[in-house]
Formats: structure tokens, C-alpha cells, sequence
């Protein structure tokens, strides 16, 4: 009786950037609302919208990151976490050697 009424989480999916262009031009084309096209692909409505909203800011229409430069950015981001890191390495191996050459 504890389950009932609760929803499994649905697993997360990914989808190919073609897909994602097919249903930001059906949503571009007004036919159905956007509440619609994610019903009829079992998509959420939320996942819907970004796509459109990210499709316009790469098409130049929208203000924000175009997808070249959030993926530079996640990229950038990584890279300098991964070199914090060393420095953090070189600073405790630093540390570790110098009572040794004293």
C-alpha cells in the first residue's frame, strides 16, 4: 500500500542531436504545443523547452552560451580543476621534502 501513488524516478536518457533538432522544428512549426510534442515522444516538457531555448541561442535569435562555447567551457572547467589539483600535489609533496633538506 507504501507504493502506491509513488513513481519510479525514470532512468535518465540521452538523445542525439538530430532527435533534438527534429523536435525543436516541430515545435518551431506551431502544430501542437510544446506540451504536446514532449507527450507524444515521452519527453519532458521542461527537457522540451531548453532545447528550443538552446536552439535559439545558437541560431543567434536569444542572448546566452551557444553549445560550441558551453562545451568549451565545461572543458576549460575540467582542465583547470584537474591543474588545481596539481598544484595542490606539488604544494603537499613540496611540504613533505623540505624539513629533509634542512
Amino acid at each position: 500500500m507504501e507504493s502506491m501513488g509513488k513513481k519510479k524516478p525514470r532512468p535518465r536518457r540521452s538523445f542525439t542531436p538530430e532527435f533534438k533538432a527534429e523536435i525543436v522544428e516541430l515545435c518551431r512549426r506551431g502544430d501542437r504545443s510544446v506540451g504536446q510534442i514532449a507527450k507524444d515522444f515521452d519527453l519532458t516538457e521542461t527537457a522540451v523547452r531548453d532545447w528550443v531555448k538552446q536552439a535559439e541561442v545558437d541560431a543567434g535569435e536569444r542572448d546566452g552560451l551557444t553549445s560550441s562555447e558551453r562545451e568549451e567551457l565545461a572543458a576549460l572547467r575540467r582542465e583547470n580543476r584537474r591543474l588545481r589539483e596539481d598544484v595542490d600535489i606539488l604544494k603537499r609533496a613540496t611540504a613533505f621534502f623540505a624539513p629533509e633538506t634542512r
